[in-house]
């Protein structure tokens, strides 16, 4: 079993200025409860890229969210009928109002009538019909688990860098995205690492 105490008291002070929030600490354990429970044999390096990830993608609340900006914001940026259709088609977003249904959600940001509708065949849930399911814990962690495990996402996954062979903190970030903020990213991985300890006896 991670050692929780040993894992929240240095992440409080690597990533966290020395203080948590009751939310922060329920987002993190709900992701090391399902390590635990259906991951404990994988590579340790892999939760901490997640759970870096997750500090990235939502501005260290630890908690699922909704994209950041307007339902117009949405609609100029996914909509068929806004500014970037050629985005929209990309996203599946075929229908009217698409862009503001299926904008981004969860701890890495679901977007688009495709991914969601892929992720519900995945996890046996609609969110087509309700999309704010992506914001629930368990779903956004299911969620997270399988686009960056089975490389749902973008191809790529995380034991394409964290294998005996290898370690790539850095090209790691190519699960989710591009080398947006690739560096940054891997330092806050490299902390989280650090802060996962095993009890023992």
């Amino acid at each position: 079993m991670i050692n929780r105490k040993f894992f929240f008291d240095e992440v409080r002070w690597s990533l966290f200025g020395g203080s948590l929030t009751q939310a922060q600490v329920d987002g993190m354990s709900g992701v090391l409860d399902e390590w635990e429970e259906n991951h404990r044999n994988d590579d340790d390096r892999w939760l901490a890229y997640m759970l870096a990830t997750i500090f990235h993608e939502v501005a260290k609340r630890m908690q699922p969210i909704h994209e950041f900006g307007s339902d117009a914001y949405f609609f100029r940026m996914y909509d068929k009928d806004g500014e970037r259709p050629a985005v929209a088609k990309a996203l599946g977003n075929t229908h009217k109002g698409d862009g503001v249904k299926f904008h981004g959600r969860g701890f890495v940001q679901l977007t688009g009538r495709d991914n969601y509708k892929r992720m519900s065949k995945l996890l046996g849930v609609d969110l087509i019909k309700n999309p704010d399911d992506a914001l629930k814990l368990d779903v956004a962690t299911s969620i997270l688990f399988i686009g960056m495990r089975d490389g749902v996402f973008t191809g790529h996954k995380l034991a394409d860098y964290f294998n005996p062979m290898e370690e790539d903190w850095i090209e790691a970030r190519r699960i989710i995205n591009r080398l947006d903020r690739a560096e940054m990213i891997a330092g806050y991985g490299r902390k989280f690492y650090a802060s996962i300890s095993y009890t023992t006896g």
